[in-house]
């Protein structure tokens, strides 16, 4: 063993404490692995910058995009929306259908985005339905996982594995290659999980909806003299389903109306408190038929006004939440104004319900003011520049950052559909690589303004990509320095004269071990070569040691830290870490066989 290898060897260890122990981010772990391999002289300036040039790098940056578009354009929410019908199902079925469809959807578009729009229909579906969010979040947090696994473009860490593989001369993976190995794999999750979730807590999870039993949102609006609204009904503009907005009171010429009905005929100046859920505020802010009343009356002229009147601001929509001793408890949102709020100006309430007086109304019999108590959370529109202000503030939190959205499109939806299918069929059919099929889509949605530029700088998730781009050089390190060969060969002695499942196995099982503590794309660059290495050495098929390592990094089960989409369900404090350790670990083991089994045979 040489110096450099036990150099590269310290930088590893230090690396993988640092995954694991999450001391830093991993955008500042990734510039750790770049500036300390250069300064170890492990490699070149040229290859410490390598990993933004990479084609997985550039890939999964690709991929982002389109997922974002599709999210965007309401193509996840469609692909989703008929799951509601599946409140009526006994839980020993929901589980499965649940985690099938999200599976599904996983192996063409980002598990985390997929996820994340499951644990928002389950929520409503508990809500609404009591059905159990505990029994279906982490199979479908497992599902996800599991779906990734079952195309080239599914999910990251196979974009890596397939770039470390081919630039070790090994030759590119298709589309679907490996696909029948992962529809086995994901039945087997789904078998064992759904006989398994009698270990999991019945209890509801503690997000912050539940903790302060929040309504949707509270807002009042203003017929405009133009809007095409007038002369229609109440029923037939905000609907009369239960997913639909609710009309609390009307108010008309000062005469105020707590229980209009769905045949009430809107008016010119008619004003309305609605109760609704973001989407429908969002619609509502878009719409050229309503004014939202933001309260501008109450608004001090600032000096600045008259300077600024011209400039062009970006405004957000910034939802924040009153603690104790707040200055604007007990105000009414009708006087809380630009003062108060440092430029913010506030556009509709979400009411905390009291558990005293759980009968009580959310505003004053007598006037349309709507008082602010602990526990309410307010949605202001705020510029850029005025949001440090509010951060500032006494006794208020600052829950949420929504963007500013415009309402798609039946036609955006269906486009950015269309360019998914596109892409995906470019490069099942091999006429393009998945790279070019991936970039070729990408510009597609932005030519057709599916997605804005602006909004994909804000919400790519530029951890990931930085990540990718520092690990690279890591592998390039292990080549340069001999490392791979010299673990290759150690093992080789510890493999001899053994049967190839064993190695398979022992691959397999280091693998997922590590990817249940560190990122699984940390672990397939560190293992990609290795595995390499050895089928070379043994003069066998390099494919089944690649794709060990590839559904290994992938089934981060075990853990609650190894992948991002059982991070984020554990942190809604349902589950405990036994949760994922019992019922992650089963699969985990049950996999391990069934994948050593399956990959051993093709050696």
């Amino acid at each position: 063993m040489t110096l450099e290898i036990i150099i590269l060897f310290v930088i590893i260890v230090m690396v993988i404490l640092l995954f694991a122990l999450e001391i830093f981010p991993v955008d500042k772990i990734a510039f750790f692995i770049m500036v300390s391999l250069l300064l170890a002289n492990l490699i070149t300036p040229e290859e410490a910058i390598s990993g933004f040039s990479s084609p997985a790098t550039i890939t999964v940056l690709a991929l982002m995009i389109m997922a974002i578009g599709l999210e965007d354009n309401g193509v996840i929410d469609w692909l989703a929306r008929g799951l509601r019908k599946l409140r009526g199902l006994p839980l020993f079925l929901m589980v499965p259908v649940f985690m099938f469809i999200a599976g599904s959807i996983s192996a063409f578009i980002n598990t985390t985005a997929v996820v994340l729009v499951f644990v928002k229909i389950i929520d409503e579906l508990s809500a609404k339905y009591d059905v159990s969010d505990s029994k279906l979040l982490l199979p479908v947090s497992f599902a996800g996982i599991i779906g990734g696994s079952c195309t080239l473009m599914g999910t990251s860490t196979n974009l890596i594995v397939n770039a470390e593989a081919m630039k070790r001369g090994v030759d590119r993976f298709g589309f679907f290659e490996f696909s029948w190995y992962g529809f086995i794999f994901m039945a087997i999750t789904i078998i064992v999980v759904s006989l398994m979730i009698r270990f999991l807590p019945r209890k509801k999870g503690n997000s912050l909806g539940t903790d302060y039993d929040l309504d949707e949102f509270i807002t009042k609006i203003i017929i405009k003299k133009d809007s095409a609204l007038i002369g229609r009904n109440l029923g037939d503009v905000f609907g009369r389903d239960e997913d639909s907005i609710e009309v609390l009171r009307l108010k008309r010429k000062g005469v105020i109306n707590d229980h209009p009905g769905p045949f009430t005929t809107l008016k010119e100046n008619d004003q309305l408190l609605l109760r609704c859920k973001m989407e429908h505020l969002l619609e509502l802010k878009n719409s050229g038929d309503f004014i939202i009343i933001k309260n501008s009356e109450n608004r001090i002229e600032s000096p600045l006004d008259t300077e600024a009147e011209n400039i062009e601001e970006n405004i957000e929509l910034i939802e924040i939440l009153m603690l104790p001793n707040s200055p604007l408890i007990g105000k009414s949102i009708k006087s809380v104004g630009w003062y108060d709020l440092h430029g913010a100006i506030p556009l509709a309430i979400r009411k905390r319900r009291s558990f005293i007086k759980p009968g009580r109304r959310i505003f004053d019999q007598k006037s349309d003011d709507i008082e602010l108590r602990v526990g309410d959370r307010l949605l202001v529109e705020v510029t850029e520049n005025d949001l440090e202000q509010l951060r500032k503030m006494d006794n208020i939190s600052i829950l949420h950052q929504y963007q500013d959205i415009n309402v798609s499109t039946k036609f955006k939806r269906n486009f950015s559909l269309g360019i998914l299918l596109l892409v995906i069929g470019l490069s099942a059919f091999s006429i393009f690589p998945i790279l070019k099929s991936a970039l070729v889509g990408c510009f597609l949605m932005i030519l057709f303004k599916c997605i804005d530029l602006g909004k994909i700088y804000s919400q790519i998730n530029w951890q990931i990509i930085f990540l990718l781009a520092g690990m690279i050089p890591l592998g390039v390190a292990m080549s340069n320095t001999g490392a791979d060969q010299w673990i290759s060969e150690n093992l080789l002695k510890l493999f001899s004269n053994k049967e190839n499942f064993l190695i398979i196995g022992l691959l397999f099982f280091v693998t997922m071990f590590l990817s249940g503590f560190i990122s699984n794309n940390a672990t397939a660059i560190i293992i990609t070569p290795i595995a390499i290495t050895i089928a070379a050495d043994l003069n066998m098929d390099p494919k089944p040691f690649i794709l060990a390592v590839l559904f290994a990094s992938n089934f981060s089960f075990f853990t609650p830290v190894g992948y991002q989409t059982n991070t984020i369900i554990y942190g809604m404090g349902i589950y405990r870490f036994k949760h994922f350790f019992i019922i992650g670990g089963a699969v985990s083991i049950i996999l391990w066989i069934v994948a050593t089994i399956l990959l051993s045979g093709k050696l």
